[in-house]
């Protein structure tokens, strides 16, 4: 863990620091993923972007204590807005090879000191079809398949008009690694008149499980509007295809611009995401651009969503976020690592994207109301 855990604000991070990466190297922390192993460990997992960097690399922790003490145990070159999954108790990391590249998959029998390599399509390279854009979204296990959602880039350089949404799925009992077992639905056109036309484009997909049991995937959009919305698209009966339905397909969603991740609790019967939501204060600003307020919210249903608490806040959105937070249940706890922007002894982050800490959080006894205002949290 970084020296600066000790020397920075806890409260003004909104977590434990478990790296940090200061604005003159040139490289910023992304696409932040979490992990539990079978023994109780906790994996952490981020890549680094910017100028400063190669764009194709990820950084591996873990943390013994659960979550107070962070060690990097390795650094993975060819992997990038990639994921960690749990499958069958070995360790998986999941994602694109580089920036709008191929689709590959790695496993770790040793928590994620090493790896296998990702050379062949019978050693867990899956997709070389085309450019591919991703971010550690969750897996779903359903109809003894494993789903997963990614974005076919294409060739534009428009973002995110690029992005076309599919879902890539193996059966749960063959090998991961291999390409064969693997199938992708097409990928799905931008609905270019869609929100009276003030549709841009759509990407970061959630495969969740509907209430009626059907496989959905729940897409960030990125609009024109400062409602935020989401796509809900839906798979097809014979598990063939993503279907849009028009407008029917949107839903409000806090902080539906920014990248978020849903999953189901059992025990609650209830959807929970951490999400960016704009609070009044913030408004009239660009809501892509507003991240300096992160919380929990709640649905029954993927259509209608409550705040439940503010995890972390800070008055300014300029140069502080705390974004892309993906999470796991922990027993009546949530566990989760956020890409954080924040003031530290360097002169803090340049803006609120280009995030200079990756933090853990733990958000404890997540299933109790804490009651919800918009000054409540920290730092308000």
């Amino acid at each position: 863990m970084s020296d600066l855990t000790h020397s920075s604000n806890q409260e003004t991070l909104g977590g434990r620091v478990i790296h940090h990466q200061p604005a003159h190297s040139g490289v910023y922390v992304g696409s932040p993923s979490i992990a539990i192993l079978p023994n109780g460990d906790y994996v952490a997992s981020h890549d680094l972007f910017g100028a400063g960097g190669t764009e194709d690399t990820t950084l591996i922790h873990t943390s013994k204590d659960r979550g107070i003490s962070w060690s990097q145990v390795s650094t993975i070159r060819g992997a990038y807005w990639s994921g960690l999954f749990i499958h069958r108790g070995a360790l998986y990391l999941f994602g694109p090879d580089k920036m709008y590249g191929s689709i590959v998959i790695r496993k770790s029998q040793d928590g994620g000191h090493s790896w296998t390599t990702p050379s062949t399509p019978n050693r867990g390279r899956l997709r070389d079809d085309s450019q591919y854009h991703s971010a550690p979204v969750p897996v779903v296990i359903c109809n003894g398949r494993i789903w997963r959602a990614v974005e076919e880039a294409g060739t534009s350089d428009l973002w995110p008009v690029r992005f076309r949404p599919t879902l890539m799925s193996a059966p749960v009992n063959r090998s991961l690694l291999r390409s064969a077992n693997w199938t992708n639905t097409p990928p799905l056109d931008r609905p270019t008149t869609s929100l009276n036309g003030k549709f841009v484009g759509w990407l970061e997909g959630n495969v969740v499980v509907n209430p009626s049991g059907k496989i959905v995937n729940v897409v960030r959009v990125d609009s024109q509007l400062s409602d935020e919305q989401v796509a809900i698209l839906e798979l097809s009966a014979d598990q063939v295809k993503l279907e849009f339905r028009g407008e029917s397909s949107f839903a409000p969603f806090p902080g539906g611009s920014k990248k978020f991740t849903i999953r189901f609790d059992p025990v609650s019967n209830k959807y929970w995401t951490l999400t960016n939501w704009v609070p009044e204060a913030h408004s009239g600003r660009d809501p892509v651009r507003t991240r300096n307020t992160l919380v929990l919210a709640s649905s029954k249903n993927l259509r209608e969503w409550s705040n439940e608490r503010i995890l972390a806040q800070h008055p300014d959105p300029v140069t502080h976020g705390f974004q892309y937070a993906d999470w796991l249940v922990e027993g009546d706890d949530i566990v989760a690592v956020v890409r954080t922007a924040a003031a530290d002894e360097f002169g803090g982050a340049p803006n609120q994207h280009d995030a200079n800490y990756l933090t853990f959080l733990r958000v404890s006894q997540f299933r109790v109301g804490a009651g919800f205002s918009e000054g409540a949290g920290p730092n308000r």
